[in-house]
Order: C-alpha cells, then sequence, then structure tokens
C-alpha cells in the first residue's frame, strides 16, 4: 500500500464518523413524525400521497398488522416486476426492441430487486428496456431499503415501548424513508455523479468507429439515477452489466469513492437512530464501534492477502480483474464494503481476487452482513446477535437476562434462532444439493475449490440478500434463477418475520429498571463480547464449508497450484 491509500482509507472513516451522527439524528426525527429543515418542502407530499392511498398516518400497528402489510406489499412488488419485465417488448422506451425476459430470468429478477438482493444473472445494457430499468428496478430500489429500514425502526420501537401492542405503522415508515431520505440523498448523489461523467440520457444506443477501425455499439441510458439509489439502498444492481466497474457508471477515482461512502451512509447512521430512539445513543455507539472494528479486520486480512506475493503467478498485487484507474486497494476496499453492507455492487471481478480476499467476502455475508449491513437489515440483524449476547451473558451471572430493561425469555430466543438459521441453512442446503447436481454443476467455469466457492458464493449471496457475484458461474439458467429465488426470498423474509415478532414481544413487556446485576450494553466490553458470539456462530456455522472452498484454494496457491 502505498500513502494515497492510507489517505483514502482515513478519510473514508473519517466521513463515515462525521456523517453517523448528522444523518441519524436527521433519520430518528423524520420516523418520530418531528419537524426537519425539509418538511416546508416535502411536507405537503408526504400528505398528499397519505390523502391519495388512503393512510391513516396515526395508526398503529400491531407487529402481526406490520408484518402482513409487509408481505402483501413485496408480494405485489414482485407480480408488479414480473409482469414488467415479461411484457418489456410491447412498452415504451425500448429505444433497442429487446423482447421481453423469459419467465424464470423474470421471476428471478423480480424476487431479487424487492427483496434488496438485485442479483442479477443478465446483462443490463442487452436485456432490459429503460422502462423496466425505470418503473421496475429503480423502483424496486427504493422501495425495498425502505421496507429495510422500516423494519430496523420498528424494532427499535418495540425496545422502546413498554405495555404496548404497536410498533409503529408500516405505510408510515415506508413512506417516511423513501420521501425525507432516499428521495433527497439520491437526488443529490446523482448530481454529484453526473458531474463526474456518469451518464444519464435516453438517447438511442451509439455507434462508433474504434482506433483500429472497427465498430462498436456504446449503450446509453438513464445510468445516474439508479448508480445513485443502487449505492445509498445497498441495492447493487447494475445498470450495466460490468455495474461499478463500467466507465459510465464509476467513471473516475473520485466516483469510486463516493459510492463506496454512498453504501455505508445510512446502516451506519442507522446505529446513532437507534441509540436515539431506545434512549442510550452510548449504546448506539458502542454497536458502531463493533461494526466498524469488524470491518477493518477483514479489510485488513484482504489487502494483506491482495498484496502479497502470488507463488502461482510468481508475482504480487495481481491486477487480474481489477480496473487500472481504482488499482488494486480501491477495488479490494470496495469489495469489503460492498459484500459488508448487502449492496451487492461490484468494480472488479471477485473470482480474482486472492483466495482469502474471496473467502473474507464470503464472511461478511455468512454472518449475516451485520458489518454495517444492509440499508435496515444491517442493523435489525446485528440486533438479533446482540439479544443473544445478552441471553448469553445473563446465563453466565445465573440471572434472567435483561436488554435496555426487556427481559429476555424464552419466546425471544427462539426468534433469534430461528432468523440466524434460516438464510445459514439456505446456504448451506444449496450449495450441498447444487455440488452433487449435474444440472447445476455445468454451469461452472472452474473445477476444484475455486469451482465449489462460485457455487458457495452464489447462494451465499442470494440468502443473505448481498446481490454480488463471485463470477464463473452461468447461474441464468431455470436451475439457478428458481433455487436463488428460493434463497433470497426466504433469506429476506425468514429473518425480518421473527424480528418483527420479537418487536411486537418486547413491545408488549413492561419497563424493568436496571439493577447492580444487569449486564450493561453501553460499554466496550460488551462490544467485545458481541463481536465473539458473531464470529462464533459464523465460524461454526461456516467454516467447514469455507476450508473446502477458499482455504484450500489458498493453501495450493503456496504450492504453486492452481484450477
Amino acid at each position: 500500500m502505498q500513502t494515497p491509500d492510507f489517505v483514502q482509507l482515513s478519510l473514508f472513516i473519517l466521513a463515515l464518523v462525521i456523517f453517523t451522527p448528522i444523518l441519524g439524528r436527521f433519520m430518528a426525527k423524520v420516523f418520530d413524525g418531528q419537524r426537519t429543515l425539509l418538511h416546508p418542502i416535502l411536507g405537503p407530499v408526504e400528505s398528499a400521497i397519505y390523502r391519495i392511498s388512503g393512510v391513516d398516518r396515526s395508526e398503529d400497528m400491531s407487529w402481526k398488522r406490520y408484518a402482513v402489510s409487509l408481505m402483501w406489499f413485496n408480494i405485489l412488488g414482485i407480480a408488479v416486476v414480473f409482469l414488467f419485465l415479461r411484457l418489456q417488448g410491447f412498452l415504451p422506451l425500448n429505444s433497442s426492441s429487446l423482447p421481453g425476459v423469459g419467465w424464470h430470468s423474470a421471476l428471478n429478477t423480480a424476487v431479487s430487486f424487492v427483496t434488496n438482493t438485485n442479483w442479477q444473472g443478465y446483462a443490463g445494457e442487452t436485456t432490459m428496456s429503460y422502462l423496466s430499468q425505470m418503473l421496475a428496478l429503480s423502483v424496486q430500489n427504493f422501495l425495498s431499503a425502505a421496507v429495510g429500514m422500516a423494519v430496523a425502526i420498528a424494532f427499535a420501537r418495540g425496545i422502546s415501548r413498554a405495555s404496548s401492542e404497536g410498533i409503529g405503522n408500516f405505510w408510515t415508515d415506508v413512506i417516511r424513508a423513501t420521501t425525507y431520505i432516499l428521495l433527497p440523498l439520491s437526488l443529490l448523489f446523482a448530481v454529484v455523479l453526473i458531474g463526474e461523467g456518469v451518464i444519464q440520457s435516453f438517447s438511442p444506443y451509439v455507434q462508433v468507429t474504434t482506433i483500429e477501425g472497427g465498430s462498436q455499439t456504446l449503450p446509453m441510458g438513464p445510468a445516474a439515477s439508479q448508480v445513485a439509489i443502487k449505492q445509498l439502498g445497498t441495492n447493487g444492481g447494475g445498470f450495466f452489466n460490468a455495474n461499478s466497474a463500467h466507465p459510465f457508471e464509476n467513471p473516475t477515482p473520485l466516483s469510486n469513492f463516493l459510492e463506496i461512502l454512498a453504501i455505508f451512509l445510512i446502516p451506519a447512521a442507522l446505529t446513532f437512530t437507534f441509540g436515539s430512539i431506545v434512549r442510550s445513543r452510548k449504546h448506539g455507539w458502542i454497536i458502531f464501534g463493533s461494526m466498524l472494528m469488524m470491518f477493518l479486520a477483514v479489510l485488513t486480512v484482504s489487502l494483506v492477502a491482495e498484496f502479497s506475493s502470488n507463488p502461482t503467478l510468481a508475482q504480487s498485487t495481481v491486477m487480474e480483474g481489477k480496473e487500472v484507474r481504482f488499482g488494486t486497494f480501491g477495488s479490494t476496499l470496495f469489495a469489503m464494503v460492498t459484500t459488508a453492507a448487502s449492496c451487492g455492487a461490484v468494480n472488479a471481478l471477485h473470482s480474482s481476487l486472492s483466495p482469502l480476499t474471496g473467502a473474507m467476502t464470503l464472511l461478511n455475508m455468512m454472518v449475516g452482513e451485520v458489518i454495517f449491513g444492509g440499508v435496515g437489515a444491517g442493523l435489525y440483524g446485528m440486533l438479533l446477535f446482540v439479544i443473544m449476547t445478552v441471553f448469553l451473558a445473563g446465563l453466565m451471572v445465573g440471572r434472567t437476562p435483561e436488554y435496555l430493561g426487556k427481559r429476555i425469555e424464552a419466546r425471544e430466543m427462539t426468534l433469534v434462532i430461528l432468523a440466524i438459521l434460516a438464510p445459514s441453512a439456505m446456504i448451506l442446503i444449496g450449495t450441498g444439493i447444487s455440488v452433487v447436481s449435474p444440472v447445476a454443476l455445468s454451469s461452472l467455469a472452474n473445477t476444484g475449490p475455486h469451482g465449489f466457492s462460485e457455487v458457495l458464493y452464489a447462494f451465499t449471496s442470494a440468502s443473505a440478500n448481498n446481490g454480488s457475484a463471485f463470477a464463473g458461474l452461468n447461474a441464468n439458467t431455470t436451475y439457478y434463477n428458481l433455487m436463488l429465488s428460493i434463497a433470497m426470498f426466504v433469506g429476506r423474509f425468514a429473518v425480518i418475520i421473527p424480528a418483527l415478532g420479537i418487536a411486537g414481544s418486547l413491545a408488549r413487556k413492561k419497563y424493568t429498571p436496571p439493577s447492580p446485576g444487569t449486564f450493561k450494553v453501553d460499554t466496550v466490553l460488551f462490544g467485545v463480547l458481541l463481536i465473539g458470539i458473531i464470529l462464533i456462530v459464523g465460524g461454526l456455522t461456516f467454516f467447514p464449508a469455507l476450508v473446502l472452498g477458499p482455504v484450500v484454494e489458498h493453501l495450493l496457491m503456496l504450492q504453486g497450484r492452481s484450477f
């Protein structure tokens, strides 16, 4: 690493620390219904949406009604996106006359974007019309992120309230998240990206003559607007097939830095929002610090691996699969951020990363993507581990565990275990079935441990609702489209429903004042214990799978062997 790399990392962390309380405080006011600087402009818009939709903003929903509203909203979203993609050949804004998307690819894409996964088994510029990109995919980039934020806020309310049946209003939370947070930030960021050279146009594709005298087709389209929300909403779906490695999506080192920062911006700020809602900002900072420490740990391992000698290639700092304008550091930082944050955007070929770096990308997702995680999803995922940590700490001292004045009992722990095990089971079961199925193995580009990593990465990315691809695996087949659709759906809603159940259970409980035996959750000791629990659970669950893939590949690489 060189001095500019250290400067870039320092600026990244500094910006994250500075923006976390600023944006976090603003979001706390938004979800509490307080007046903000944007209310004079957007307040009438919010009120108009309520009038048109018939939503009663003052209604307080039980967790079951909140969950039912959420599920119907998402099921309807899947149906709408599916129909858009199937019928796009008959719809306007299709200058390249692209046909409708095949049924299994359309289903996979619909589930993918509604669940905030944005897994793409297709090339955007040769598959999706401008209308599909905007009204089907970009709309879900906003809505899926808003749903994640709504669940995180509902979880926080469940902890902060006492003897209450309600955890908020799903429709109000989604509308406020979209109107006051996601739309303004995306508009501002899109303008910045356009200034950096990201295209935003409805022009048809352009035919140009290359230097060698050949002909080349340059894809056009409204890319900047989608890039802004795909990063801020931790969606990750690329307008072009090369995603953030494409010069029309990510043209400069500055745009690369800003896109990386945008991925972590809202997930980090939500820790401060959470601390404000539960009236323990110090606890919110402990959660933030735990996330940051884990991120720096996996980033350090990855940077050491990427800058170390590769005996197989007889060189260090391998640039295969990386963009020269970003370099090894910019590519590695992006890979760690996008897999830690449930984003899925990529600016390098993850299959070409060193085996240990590939292992870190997998680990980021396998632990539930709680290292900041997706918008909202990272916070409620982390809170599941927080509750588990409090429960285990209570067992150590032989007393009923308490978390911020609420007793943690069998019901809550059952739901915690269910939410943690469901996506883990999808990863391991899906991978296990695929590595013994000829129809699945026929899609592999590599054999040996690297081929195993291709399959493992696909199901990890889908089940963790990340969406990034390891590459090398032809996943646009009937088998993988259907299997990964199931993994994405279960990975999203088998976590959300238990999380809302926990919120409802805690909201009904009475507040218990802290006593001398209460384990404090706003100390560094709690942060260390929390990190330990996350790593132990992830290690026990996925260590054998990681050994079969990237660990074995790393050991073989040291002997100069490859597959």
